[in-house]
Parts: C-alpha cells; sequence; structure tokens
C-alpha cells in the first residue's frame, strides 16, 4: 500500500475510535425514578391492585442505588423501594398483600445481578420453573446440592469463611432453593386447605412464620435458605453479607437482601426481637 493511503488509513481509524470513545462517554442510561403521589393516590383506592409506573429520567453511568426520601413515613419508604421491582404491589387486605407483608423483604434488593419475579404468588409449577429459568445459580460450598441465586450465594459463601454456619439438615437442596412441588408439600406437612382459605381471608397469620403458602415461599426466588444459627458470631458475619432473618417466628429462615443491617431502618424495616431473635420485619 503506498505510503500516503496508509496514512490516510491510519488517521480514518483514529478518527472513528475517538468518534466511538466521546459517544459511548455520552450514553444516557434509564434510572427509574417512583412517584410517591402515584403509589399513595394508588394504595388509598380500594377495588385494584397498585400499579406504579416508574418515570424514567437521565442519569450516567454508574447509577446510583435507589434511597427512599427520609421524610417518608416507614411504610412509604419500603414501598417507594420495592416498587422499582415490584410493578404491582397488591392491594391491602387481599390475600397477595397478606403475602407480601410477610414474604416481601427481598424486593428492596437492588443489586443488578438479583432477579426477583414480577408478583408475590406463583399460580403453579410452570411459572415457578419459567422464573427460575431465568436465574444465575451458585452452588453453596461444602454441601451436596445446595443452589441460590449468584448474588446470594457468593455472600453465604463469604459469611460461612469467617464462621461455621451449617444448613438446618447440613447439606441438602430442601434448605435451599426449592421446586413448586416441594413448597407444595412442605405446606400440606405442616397445614391444610382449610387453613389457607384463612389466610386467604386474613384470618390466620401465625401459620406463615411456620410454612408458607403454595408459589409464596421466598425459597422460589432462590433467595432463601434454612440454618442452623446459635451464634452472636455466625450472626454477625450474615449480616455483615447482607443476609437477615425476616420472618418472625420461622427461626431457620434467612434472606438475603444485600444490605448492610445500618440501612435497613432507612428502607422502612422495623426491628423486632422475639425470644432474644432479632427479626427485620416489613412496615406494612
Amino acid at each position: 500500500m503506498p505510503k500516503n493511503l496508509r496514512k490516510l488509513a491510519l488517521l480514518t481509524i483514529i478518527f472513528i475510535l475517538t468518534f466511538t470513545l466521546v459517544a459511548s462517554n455520552g450514553i444516557a442510561h434509564n434510572q427509574t425514578v417512583i412517584n410517591t403521589a402515584q403509589l399513595n393516590s394508588c394504595l388509598n383506592k380500594s377495588l385494584a391492585p397498585c400499579i406504579v409506573t416508574p418515570e424514567p429520567t437521565i442519569s450516567p453511568t454508574p447509577i446510583t442505588p435507589f434511597t427512599p426520601d427520609p421524610q417518608l413515613n416507614e411504610q412509604q419508604r419500603f414501598l417507594t423501594t420495592i416498587a422499582i421491582k415490584l410493578p404491582t404491589i397488591p392491594q391491602a387486605g387481599t390475600f397477595e398483600y397478606i403475602l407480601l407483608r410477610k414474604y416481601g423483604a427481598p424486593f428492596v434488593n437492588q443489586e443488578p445481578d438479583t432477579k426477583l419475579p414480577q408478583k408475590v404468588l406463583f399460580a403453579n409449577e410452570l411459572e415457578t420453573k419459567e422464573f427460575q429459568s431465568t436465574l444465575t445459580m451458585i452452588k453453596i460450598d461444602g454441601t451436596n446440592d445446595c443452589y441460590l441465586q449468584q448474588s446470594a450465594a457468593l455472600a453465604l459463601n463469604k459469611a460461612r469463611t469467617l464462621q461455621n454456619i451449617p444448613l438446618k439438615s447440613g447439606y441438602g437442596s430442601g434448605d435451599c432453593t426449592r421446586t413448586y412441588t416441594t413448597n407444595l408439600r412442605f405446606w400440606y406437612k405442616y397445614a391444610n386447605d382449610r387453613i389457607l382459605d384463612k389466610v386467604r381471608q386474613g384470618k390466620e397469620t401465625a401459620i406463615l412464620g411456620i410454612v408458607a403458602p403454595p408459589g409464596s415461599s421466598q425459597h422460589l426466588w432462590g433467595l432463601a435458605i434454612d440454618l442452623r444459627v446459635s451464634s452472636p458470631k455466625q450472626r454477625q458475619a450474615l449480616n455483615q453479607n447482607g443476609w437477615f432473618q425476616t420472618v418472625e417466628n420461622d427461626i431457620p429462615h434467612w434472606t438475603y437482601l444485600g444490605l448492610t443491617e445500618e440501612q435497613l431502618p432507612l428502607f422502612g424495616f422495623k426491628k423486632q426481637v422475639v425470644r432474644g431473635i432479632k427479626y427485620w420485619i416489613t412496615p406494612i
């Protein structure tokens, strides 16, 4: 190739690379902003679920994690946060709202690689499998077949390098991510259809601290695990890595929130100590 042509080609390449870098730095990224007034208005309606439409705004990368307005009350801070991941907030008094109150803590998780369902209740095994097929799962170190979502598994593995924290069963998958069928089997081990009808009507809630109704367990999401925890050091190692007890009276059950303990009140969580065990409860 003649010298002049080589020089022209080189200048062209430099121009293209420079233009690409400048253009890429100017790319806009959508950030979800929750309209609090819309949320409050929606929650005051009694006949329909609350559907919050996010308002797209332009922000530079990287995106700063959402933090609720500290002037809002606890319930508002929690609901505006979970509306980022849960587009339809169940209406107060419904079966789904009861489940959200008991098991909805993980919806505050804002880690980009943590996936959450679009609703609080799976109807059947097919819906559960469709959601679980989208997850990136990692095995918990030292277990036979215990898998969790990648973010939750990495955090738990890190906590277990700090302290010996055994699974409830010692080894098995039943403590970790479960199928709809397993969730169903656990329900009928402790409850029945009559109790389920009472839960749907809001007449029975104590059972929810023992077992989750079919399709509603956090274990279906790959963000919960049953552990044998008996010392403050074990709890500290888990808390430092985003794991907390969020289902009151379900002692072995731990939930991955991906937040620090200091952050939990900012998102509306209430600390509840029951028989010496500290739970972080949703404020709804």
